[in-house]
């Protein structure tokens, strides 16, 4: 074979190593009690995975083999084969069990079970539960790790604040005001800051996690639900569920730069590696919309299963 030839072939063979390293995004299917599966390279669902009876909050470890979905249906979190699509462990919890997030060294699990009104911090590795912390928000929704793993932030549907539970102490060791009802929760890529979407006061508290304290107000659109920052840090993405609305934050100046209409209640979102590509989930239109994040345009918007809760993307 030529030289010629022998390149022609190796590119070929890269362009398909590319191709098939393209992550792929997850989709918990409220109603349908499904995962849809997206291949981000093609734009297209691939696969449906059953996930209990109500999966709502997704998580991974750092490789992406395995899926945690919490099922509301059945008070559990479950733990699947991603490549096959199987159930591996089911770990019971409380009763409605809302997000779940997994600490970025994938050792820790984090959820939150709204009805009773606390954080299971779970080994990963051994599916055992270390503690069940209890929180002052009531029914909460989400429990994010930060990206150290020190602390975890927690929003909840009757609160005003975030509480901030401390992973090594294995319990409440304060909180931050924010504004009605928060909901979605992003870090920004240090720790320093973090981004919280504040339904019921339509804007994003910007906290510094140092002091405790928020920094910032940012007024957003009607139902500020979920909050999504770019690995860069400069741009942080913040949905609007009244409106279906996505918010570009210029992080540097807490202004919003640009509104993009969505579908009906966007919810949760998670941004490809690269920060290239920002997938939505919209609950009521039973579809995730795809945000070119450098032109700001809406690429696509994919048919998924019966109210999306959100977006993993691997």
């Amino acid at each position: 074979m030529s030289s010629l030839r022998v390149c022609l072939a190796l590119a070929g063979i890269l362009s398909g190593a590319a191709a098939l390293a393209a992550p792929l995004a997850y989709i918990p299917n409220e109603k349908s009690a499904t995962l849809s599966v997206i291949d981000t390279a093609t734009g297209t669902v691939v696969r449906e995975i059953a996930a209990g009876k109500r999966p709502r909050g997704i998580a991974a470890d750092p490789q992406g083999r395995i899926l945690y979905v919490t099922d509301a249906g059945s008070s559990a979190l479950l733990a699947l084969d991603a490549a096959a699509g199987t159930t591996l462990a089911t770990i019971a919890l409380g009763k409605s069990p809302e997000g779940v997030s997994a600490s970025s060294d994938g050792r820790l699990l984090a959820v939150a079970v709204e009805e009773g009104n606390s954080v299971a911090l779970i080994d990963a590795a051994s599916r055992r539960i270390l503690a069940e912390i209890p929180v002052a928000g009531k029914n909460p929704e989400h429990a994010v790790f930060s990206p150290d793993g020190r602390w975890l932030l927690v929003s909840a549907e009757d609160a005003e604040q975030v509480d901030v539970i401390d992973v090594a102490q294995r319990r409440q060791a304060g909180s931050v005001a924010v504004g009605l009802r928060p909901r979605g929760i992003g870090f920004s890529p240090d720790g320093s800051r973090a981004y919280i979407a504040c339904e019921l006061a339509n804007a994003v508290h910007v906290v510094d996690m140092a002091a405790r304290r928020s920094l910032a107000v940012i007024p957003a659109g009607k139902n500020t639900a979920g909050v999504a920052v770019h690995p860069g840090g400069r741009q942080v993405y913040v949905s609007n569920g009244a409106d279906g609305t996505v918010m570009v934050v210029d992080a540097v100046r807490n202004a919003v730069t640009a509104t993009i209409p969505v579908g009906k209640r966007p919810w949760n979102m998670a941004l490809t590696p690269d920060g290239a590509r920002l997938y939505v989930a919209n609950g009521r239109s039973d579809s995730v919309s795809v945000i070119d994040t450098a032109t700001g345009r809406r690429l696509d918007d994919i048919a998924v299963g019966q109210l999306p809760w959100g977006v993993l993307i691997r």
